[in-house]
Formats: C-alpha cells, sequence, structure tokens
C-alpha cells in the first residue's frame, strides 16, 4: 500500500496518464488470471511447499534481473530486517492462507475476499497516517465491492454455512490483510529510495526462506507433482502471476498511492470469471452482468479526474 507522506493527502496523487494505466491493465490481467492456477496447485503438493517452489523460481529470476540492470543488492542490517518482514506478509504468508483457504471455498469466492483489499488498504491510509478518502474513492470502492458482491452473489449463498467454509473464509480474509500489510512495508522502503526490484527480490528470498522452514517443520514432503498442469501453473504464477506482476503492482503503488492501486483487486474477479467461462464452462446471469456493470462504473470513478478532499 502506497502511503505517502502526511503533507501529501489522497487528494494530491498524480493523475491516471498512459503509463499508469498500462501499469493498472497489467495487473489486473495478471492477478486476475492468476486464481485458475492457484487452484490447480492445490491437492498433492503441500501449500507452503507449492509457494517454495513459486518464490524459488521468482526469486532466482528476480536477483538475476536486478545483478543485469545493475541495482544495488546491498544493504544495510536494519534494511535486511524490512526485507524479512515483506517477504513473510507479502511473498509468503499472504498467498500461504489464500492456498489453505483454497481446500474450503470456490476460486471465485477466493477473488471476491481479495478484493476486499482496496477497503483494507485506506482503512490502514486512515487509522495509520490520518489520510481521508475523497468522496470519488470511497463512492468508487462502495460500486466497485458492490458489483463484485452481485457478479459472485450465487456463489456465495451457495457455499455450505460450515466450520470449515467459515474458516476458509477467515484465512482468505487474513491472506487479505497480510497483503495489505506487506504493502505498508513496500511504500516504506520506496520513500527510503531504495528501488522496486531490488526490495521485491530481497523480499521474495526471505518469502522463500520463510515458506521453506513452515513446509520443513511442518512436516511436508518437497515433492514437484508430476503433471502438466501442476508445473505450468507453477510456472505461471512464478514468472508472471509474481516476478512481472508483483513489479508493476508496487511500481503502481509507488505513483498513485493505495487507495486507487488497491482498487485494482476490485477487477481481478471479474478476469477470473472470463478464465471460468473460457475453461470452467461458467454461467453467465442477468445478476452477473449487473455486477460487472456496478465494477466498472465503480472503477471509473476512482481512476477519473482529479480529486477533491472531503
Amino acid at each position: 500500500m502506497s502511503i505517502a507522506q502526511k503533507s501529501h493527502p489522497i487528494s494530491s496523487e498524480q493523475g491516471f496518464g498512459f503509463q499508469n494505466l498500462a501499469l493498472y491493465a497489467s495487473i489486473v490481467f495478471l492477478w486476475g488470471t492468476s486464481w485458475f492456477p492457484l487452484k490447480m496447485q492445490v491437492g498433492v503438493v503441500a501449500p507452503h511447499v507449492s509457494l517454495t517452489w513459486r518464490f524459488l523460481i521468482a526469486s532466482v529470476v528476480m536477483m538475476v534481473l536486478v545483478m543485469v540492470t545493475k541495482r544495488p543488492l546491498q544493504f544495510s542490517f536494519r534494511t535486511h530486517l524490512r526485507f524479512l518482514l515483506l517477504g513473510i506478509f507479502l511473498f509468503s504468508t499472504n498467498f500461504a492462507l489464500f492456498y489453505y483457504g483454497a481446500q474450503w471455498i470456490a476460486s471465485g469466492l477466493l477473488s471476491v475476499v481479495f478484493s476486499l483489499a482496496s477497503i483494507v488498504n485506506i482503512g490502514f491510509a486512515l487509522i495509520l497516517y490520518g489520510q481521508i478518502p475523497t468522496r470519488r474513492v470511497l463512492l468508487g470502492a462502495v460500486l466497485g465491492i458492490s458489483g463484485v458482491a452481485a457478479l459472485f452473489w450465487p456463489e456465495i449463498m451457495a457455499a455450505d454455512a460450515d466450520p470449515g467454509t467459515l474458516f476458509g473464509l477467515l484465512l482468505c480474509f487474513g491472506g487479505t490483510v497480510s497483503f495489505c500489510i506487506g504493502n505498508l512495508f513496500s511504500a516504506q522502503m520506496q520513500r527510503s529510495g531504495i528501488s522496486v526490484m531490488s526490495g521485491n527480490a530481497w523480499g521474495m528470498v526471505y518469502g522463500t526462506a520463510f515458506s521453506a522452514l513452515i513446509a520443513f517443520v511442518s512436516g511436508a514432503e518437497f515433492i514437484i507433482e508430476p503433471t502438466a498442469s501442476y508445473i505450468l501453473s507453477l510456472l505461471w504464477l512464478s514468472l508472471t502471476g509474481t516476478v512481472f506482476a508483483f513489479w508493476c503492482y508496487l511500481t503502481l503503488l509507488g505513483r498513485i498511492g493505495s487507495a486507487r492501486a488497491g482498487y485494482a483487486t476490485i477487477m481481478f474477479p471479474i478476469v477470473a470469471l472470463l478464465v471460468s467461462t473460457l475453461f470452467e464452462n461458467y454461467q453467465w446471469t442477468l445478476l452477473g452482468l449487473a455486477g460487472v456493470a456496478l465494477a466498472l462504473a465503480g472503477n471509473g470513478l476512482v481512476l477519473s479526474g482529479r480529486k477533491k478532499a472531503i
């Protein structure tokens, strides 16, 4: 989450130009298409083991990119502690909770829960930094979340109200909060002058180590499921859904602030639903179409024009 200094409230965030729009569109597409591969990872391999493989690949690629682009890799011990926290919250716990939650609830519902990141981001900005969101941001977020809720309302209502479903929902909400906490550390490092690529590279290294430690302590087997679906989904999640998507998101986060960058999560379920339509024969309804319209309208409110303080 990009939390600016107190002297730079949400109302002063820069306009949504072409570069920011390209970053935003990339994030929505890459993370929107990650829910289906994530679901393909659940089953044979323990979640923390899958995360270890995912971020091991991603961290190696990121380290190579950092060296090739000649960005710094040497930092103080105190900065490495911040990288450690970034890795734990953004590149391990966030994903692990969703992997575990996917064992109890449907993939579309995962997207709905994660879309609450926009509200959590705004809440953190208000509580920790006193940043007051504009009416436009609030109205856009309400419309967007209402649209997503309508879009997935049949699935939400079909979820059995049993302890397993509730536990899965709580895990996913915890993953969303972990994601937003990781945003805080990323924003702080960017304000300190640490490049997104350097921070991500070290964060992924520590996230990989943390996931491996949890897997080892829990007695999980370090295996790879020898199927095309598992291996291809692992590569997609590692390279596009992690390396490129996180670079896009954290760069956008530093440019336009948490309220609008986090709002991209509102659009993920729509892309995820389109993927389900193509590969899982999802059946559209009038309620679903109305939900898409509301989400797009809310998106337009948040992204359009300059904003005035409340």
